[in-house]
């Protein structure tokens, strides 16, 4: 049996900070005959939820165990600094690490960052939570590093964040089990990927609609051919006209301008003695 027969949904998990409404409106247009559940994690919890197949995919930060996971790399965020509205990096446009040497910096337990612990000076305390961390940062006690679509949402109207230019750097990913790679997966790798409802790599159309799709294309096919047949020399002369005739005489470079131009026009009359010879 195969993924697709044995799960009724198809499970998207995803992090806090990434949208995935977007790829699941593409999904319910072109899959309807299967429901995306969307299930929103922890990012240290994305790796055990895919392992378990409590999930079949799932939008994760990067890195990932490439030895188990396959990944498609999506996109990489910018990296902010958070911080209150009157503080005095609210000022500046951008920061740099060194501009945070001496301030005290929040280091979370879910910090989606690979580095042992932030510049400037180490807070009294690891907040359990990046939400806990924005907390400590509106009351004043610290300031916050964060990529920045968490910074928007953990958003609150007392705080700002500026932009880091030389802090660490978070990526998004497409991850699932390489071994699990399902039609589904593979549908929903077509939809991230941009292909079309059509494209030849996709499997987006249930087996019913690609064949009600090759009924209308081969009906669609009828006229066009009739139109030929009715037209018997004359379509012939001019699409070979405007080809063969307007490359001869204009020759090299020029061809293109002497088929759009007056030239073009005689290229096409000559071509109807050569069709019939």
């Amino acid at each position: 049996m195969t993924g697709s027969e044995e799960t009724p949904s198809f499970r998207l998990a995803y992090v806090p900070g990434v949208t995935p409404a977007k790829w699941a409106r593409i999904w319910n247009e072109r899959r309807p005959d299967i429901p995306l559940a969307l299930v929103q994690v922890p990012a240290e919890e994305t790796d055990g939820l895919l392992r378990s197949g409590d999930a079949d995919a799932g939008f994760v930060r990067l890195p990932v165990d490439r030895t188990f996971f396959s990944a498609i790399p999506l996109y990489t965020e910018t990296t902010v600094v958070v911080v209150p509205k009157d503080h005095l990096i609210a000022a500046a446009e951008e920061v740099t690490l060194e501009d945070l040497a001496d301030e005290v910096l929040f280091h979370p337990l879910d910090d989606v960052f690979d580095w042992d612990s932030p510049p400037g000076e180490p807070a009294f305390e690891r907040p359990a939570t990046t939400a806990d961390a924005v907390d400590l940062v509106a009351a004043n006690v610290g300031l916050l590093v964060v990529p920045q679509s968490l910074a928007r949402l953990y958003h609150r109207k007392d705080l700002t964040y500026r932009t880091l230019v030389d802090g660490p750097e978070s990526s998004v990913a497409l991850s699932w089990p390489e071994e699990a790679t399902t039609d589904l997966v593979e549908d929903f790798i077509g939809i991230v990927r941009g292909r079309t409802v059509n494209s030849s790599r996709g499997r987006t159309q249930t087996a019913p609609a690609a064949a009600e799709q090759r009924k209308q294309a081969g009906s669609g096919q009828k006229k066009p051919s009739a139109a030929k047949a009715g037209g018997g020399r004359s379509g012939g002369a001019k699409s070979g006209g405007a080809k063969s005739g307007g490359a001869k005489s204009g020759g090299g470079k020029q061809a293109p301008r002497a088929a759009r131009g007056r030239s073009g026009s005689s290229g096409a009359k000559r071509g109807k003695p050569r069709g019939r010879s």
